[in-house]
Formats: C-alpha cells, sequence, structure tokens
C-alpha cells in the first residue's frame, strides 16, 4: 500500500479482508488508479484482464455460481462502462451478487464535456440512472471520504439474500486518487441470514403436501439453481424422500439431483422432455424448491398450477398467478427445506391401503442409462458429441453451457459429474457468455471448466479463450461449428417460409485459426466420434486450456420442446434432418 493511502487503497485493503481473490476487469484511464493500487497491494486481490467487458461480467458470473464467493468486477466510463450492461443485466436476471466498480471522468469536469461523460449534466448520460436500472444499487461516491461506507453497503447490498444481485459503486477518476486520512481496518461484511418462516405456515405447507402424497399423482418438486448456492442438495434429497416425491430440475440447475435416483423426473420446461412435463401436470401438488419458475422453467406448467397447491420454498417471489393455494417459505433454503422435512415425517399417514403416498402414482424417470460407446468412425452430432462430451468430464469439473442449440444439446444431454457444477445463462440468455464464465468458474474452483457452446457465441466473445490461455486455466472449449447461428436457422424454418436464412454462414475452419491464433494451444477439428474422445482425453490430462472444434449440421433439430412440436420444412438447399432426441 502506498504511503498515502488513497481511495483505491481502502479499496483493495476492504476487498483483501473481504476475502476478495479475484476483480474481473478492462482497465482504462479511469480506472487504473484502481490497477495500481491491486499491483502495490500485499496479499491483495489478483485483477484479471479480460478481453470485453461483457466477459469480465460473466467471468464473476461464474466464478460465483461454482464457489458461491461474491466476485468483483471494475471497468472503466465510457464505452467501457456501457460494455458492461448486457453482463450487468444477465447477473440482475439470475439473482448473482457482484461489486461492480466503475470508473468515472474526474468529477470536477462533470457537466463540461469531458471525455466520456456519465454525469447526467448538459446532456450527458446518467450514469447513475442507467445501473441503477440494472443492478440491485448503485451509488456515484462524490467525496472521498463516502467511501468507507459506500463500499460496505454496496457488498450489504448486493449479498441481500432476498434480492441478491450487482450492487454498483460509480469511482470519479479524482475521488479515487483523493488521500485518505487514517482509517480504522474495515470489518468484513457478513450477509444477513433471514428469518425463518413462521412455524404455523411451515406447519400449513406440510400437512398439504402430506394431503397430495396421498392422491393419485402424488407429490413433484421443482428444484432451482438456488438449491446449488445455498448448498442444500443434501436437504432437497431428505425432503424428497420424506414426502416421497419425484424430482424435477429446472434447465440451470442439472447439478441440484442425482439424475440416478429413482425419483428424479427429468429437466422441466422448454428443454425438457414430454415425460418430465406430463409427471409434474399429473401431480396434486408441486413443490418449488430454490426457484421462482420463470418461462424457460415452466411457462407450459404456469397455468396448471393455478389448480393445485403450490409450495414455494425460496425468499424471492414465484412468477406465479393468483393461486388458491400458495404457500411460501422464505427463510434460508437449507434450513427451510430441512425444517419441511422434519415436519412432513412428523405426521407419517395412517398404515391402510387408502392412506398410503401414493408414490407409484408420479412415475419416475427411469435410471439414465449407460449411454452405449458409439464406434469410433462415427460422424459426430451435436447430440453425439455432447453425449462423449459428457462421458469424458472429470469429477468435479463445472459445465457450462452457452445460448442456443449447442446450449439446448448440452443442458438435455449432459450429466453433471460428481461435485460439479452446471451453469448456464437464462436470465438475458446472452450468446458468448460461457467463455467468460468458464474462465470464472476455473478461477474459483481451479478444477477443469468445460464449456460448450456454437460458433456464432464464439464469433462474439471466443476471444476469452486468450485469457485461458495467459493464466493457463482448465479449460476446455468446445465449438459445436454449424456455421450458422443454428437457433436462428431453425426458427427460420420452422415458422416461416423456410426457403430463406439470414442466419447460414460461409464455412470458418475455427480449429485450425485457434491453433494458428494461440501458440502453445490445443486447438483440433474433430469429424469422428474417436477423434473427439481422444482430443477430450488429451485436454482433460493436462491443467491448461484446450479447444475443440466439432462441425455439425446446421439442420440438426436441438433438443428444444416448442420445436419439436412443429413439423420441419427442408431448409434451403439442405435436406431436413431431425436429431436422435430421446423421450
Amino acid at each position: 500500500m502506498s504511503s498515502s493511502p488513497r481511495v483505491v487503497d481502502f479499496v483493495v485493503d476492504f476487498l483483501r479482508r473481504q476475502g476478495v481473490r479475484h476483480v474481473f476487469g478492462v482497465g482504462g484511464a479511469n480506472i487504473e488508479d484502481l490497477y495500481d493500487a491491486l499491483h502495490q497491494a500485499r496479499g491483495g486481490p489478483l485483477g484479471v484482464v479480460a478481453k470485453h467487458e461483457f466477459s469480465a461480467a460473466t467471468m464473476a458470473d461464474g466464478y460465483h455460481r461454482a464457489s458461491q464467493r461474491v466476485p468483483v468486477i471494475a471497468s472503466t466510463s465510457g464505452a467501457g462502462a456501457m460494455n458492461l450492461v448486457p453482463g450487468v443485466a444477465e447477473l440482475r436476471a439470475s439473482c448473482v451478487p457482484a461489486v461492480v466498480l466503475v470508473g468515472q471522468p474526474p468529477a470536477a469536469l462533470d457537466g463540461r464535456g469531458s471525455f466520456q461523460e456519465t454525469s447526467g449534466l448538459a446532456g450527458s448520460i446518467d450514469a447513475v440512472r442507467l445501473f441503477g436500472e440494472l443492478g440491485v444499487h448503485c451509488v456515484r461516491v462524490d467525496e472521498p471520504e463516502a467511501i468507507t461506507d459506500a463500499l460496505p453497503r454496496a457488498f450489504a447490498a448486493a449479498t441481500d439474500p432476498s434480492a441478491p444481485g450487482p450492487a454498483v459503486l460509480l469511482l470519479p477518476k479524482d475521488v479515487q486518487q483523493a488521500v485518505l486520512p487514517a482509517w480504522a481496518p474495515p470489518r468484513p461484511v457478513v450477509p444477513a441470514a433471514p428469518a425463518l418462516s413462521a412455524a404455523a405456515e411451515r406447519s400449513r405447507a406440510a400437512g398439504l403436501l402430506r394431503e397430495a402424497a396421498r392422491q393419485p399423482g402424488g407429490v413433484a418438486v421443482i428444484a432451482g439453481e438456488a438449491v446449488a448456492r445455498a448448498d442444500a442438495r443434501r436437504e432437497l434429497a431428505r425432503l424428497a424422500a420424506a414426502l416421497p416425491a419425484g424430482v424435477a430440475v429446472v434447465p440451470d440447475a442439472k447439478d441440484v439431483f442425482d439424475p440416478r435416483d429413482p425419483r428424479y423426473l427429468g429437466i422441466s420446461g422448454a428443454i425438457g422432455t414430454d415425460a418430465t412435463q406430463e409427471a409434474l401436470e399429473r401431480a396434486a401438488a408441486v413443490l418449488l424448491a430454490g426457484t421462482r419458475l420463470p418461462q424457460m422453467a415452466g411457462g407450459g406448467l404456469r397455468d396448471h398450477l393455478k389448480a393445485v397447491p403450490v409450495v414455494c420454498v425460496d425468499p424471492r417471489t414465484p412468477f406465479l398467478d393468483a393461486h388458491g393455494e400458495l404457500v411460501r417459505l422464505t427463510g434460508p433454503l437449507g434450513p427451510e427445506l430441512d425444517l419441511l422435512a422434519r415436519a412432513v415425517a412428523a405426521e407419517p399417514p395412517a398404515d391402510d391401503d387408502d392412506a398410503r403416498p401414493a408414490t407409484h402414482l408420479v412415475p419416475p424417470a427411469p435410471v439414465t442409462p449407460t449411454v452405449p460407446t458409439p464406434p469410433p468412425d462415427t460422424l459426430l452430432d451435436m447430440r453425439t458429441a455432447v453425449l462423449l462430451v459428457s462421458a469424458a468430464l472429470p469429477e468435479g469439473s463445472t459445465v457450462v453451457a452457452d445460448a442456443g442449440n449447442a446450449g439446448a444439446a448440452a443442458t438435455h444431454h449432459i450429466d453433471v459429474p460428481p461435485d460439479g457444477r452446471f451453469v448456464a445463462a437464462l436470465g438475458m440468455g446472452g450468446m458468448g457468455h460461457s467463455f467468460g464464465a468458464g474462465i470464472g468458474a476455473a478461477f474459483a474452483t481451479g478444477r477443469r471448466a468445460c464449456v460448450v457452446a456454437g460458433d456464432g457465441a464464439f464469433f462474439m466473445h471466443g476471444m476469452e479463450v486468450h485469457t485461458a490461455v495467459e493464466h493457463r486455466l482448465p479449460v476446455t472449449f468446445v465449438v459445436l461449428n454449424n456455421n450458422a447461428h443454428g437457433m436462428c436457422a431453425t426458427r427460420e424454418r420452422l415458422f416461416f417460409a423456410g426457403d430463406y436464412s439470414y442466419n447460414l454462414f460461409r464455412p470458418a475452419r475455427i480449429g485450425d485459426g485457434a491453433a494458428a491464433l494461440f501458440p502453445g494451444l490445443p486447438a483440433v477439428t474433430v469429424r469422428t466420434a474417436g477423434e473427439l474422445t481422444a482430443a477430450l482425453g488429451r485436454a482433460h490430462a493436462t491443467p491448461t486450456p484446450a479447444l475443440i472444434c466439432v462441425d455439425v449440421d446446421p439442420t440438426e433439430m436441438p433438443p428444444f420442446r416448442p420445436f419439436r412440436q412443429q413439423s420441419l420444412p427442408a431448409g434451403p438447399g439442405r435436406p431436413a434432418r431431425e436429431g436422435a432426441v430421446p423421450g
């Protein structure tokens, strides 16, 4: 730390005491003082410079989802700040806590046409209003001494369990540089745990669930990504056993319930199967655990839920219309699930045929079978490729699925390995999110992250591969290259004339190009099952990054329920081909 401590020195000291290990961002004139303080600090956080501010935000996203630690993002003013917008929006939509430090031009120049001004004066963009809409909290620090209160408040706002998300501090350059008088060591911010729900509400919820368990259809649980973030998998499993109930998971929560468990129902929503949807619609009551049930997780189910009792265990308000019977338990997820399981078990049903739980009436999905290994010379499609990726995943690795057809295939077919995590950005659904998120997950855990993305996502933010190369991170980038914006091309054929496309591209040699662009990066193109298996084995055997490009067909139907319900005409100049999509 410098002999004359500056505001930025206080910031870095606070971050260190808060346990922050990494700051993800992109430098620039109005944030360079913070990077200087990071360099000067002893044992302080590591500054990780991304290639684009969007990716800095997605690194923070993956970092938190893989480790539950609060990440920090740093950006300069002007276009740098504007580039943060979609990434911060994803953090907000997905309830991911983060502290975002955005540099501003010197406050002394406000309203005088300074370069990159966003003070809101003299007709300029108002960054407080902009980030106030995007974040759960936004404050511009105009006085140096105010940082000692503003930064702890930002951490507290970001980690508020009832509404976690990005908290933004706008830091003018002259404020960052200002010397602070001696300050007391800042105390770490400990998020306040929400109070447990009232015992009467828990008793009511247990009674509804016990009654439903005796009826045809029984109880179905829909578990969300918040179960993973609260590390409440064991409590969820105990509650499912106590009811007993079938368990479905939302698309970005594949790792919260064991797919080999006989109670596993599959993925709910658009990326799931018809069998899962039917099982959920037969249920006499539904328990939402750690999910608000957004459209991708249950849009087609919400009308049905109006007619059955629903218990929601989550501090956030669910996306449900008015219900006759809706019970909300809003305390910490793990303790609420545990206490609910105890309450359910406290009054077992009477020992007669009419009162036994009707578990046989909630048909669980079969235990996930072992996928037969295709012959080595089998040409690859998306389904076969992601099944091979799934089979090769090391224990404890994080799987990051991008948007579009590639992400749908990964979500539908990849099973998360033991102690692993599954990450998908379903808040804003931004293409290219996975490249930064995979890097952030690798920073957080030190274990392998496997990114599955399409070529469209690669062309948007795939240059973050360079960041993985620079830091020698264990990330395997699998690019499913159909030379198209595949989901858009599929929609053109399904919902429009099908005799044109804006979304089919000239071929690109991504694997060869990455190998030439990044010396030392193992980057290959594979076309057969044997080639992919060998490439995955080589990648996962090292502690460094690798890129594997898989050439696939843009006419393959992704495992997306709304698409499978449509007839599929031939595309322009190509025959229609449906991928093999089970159940």
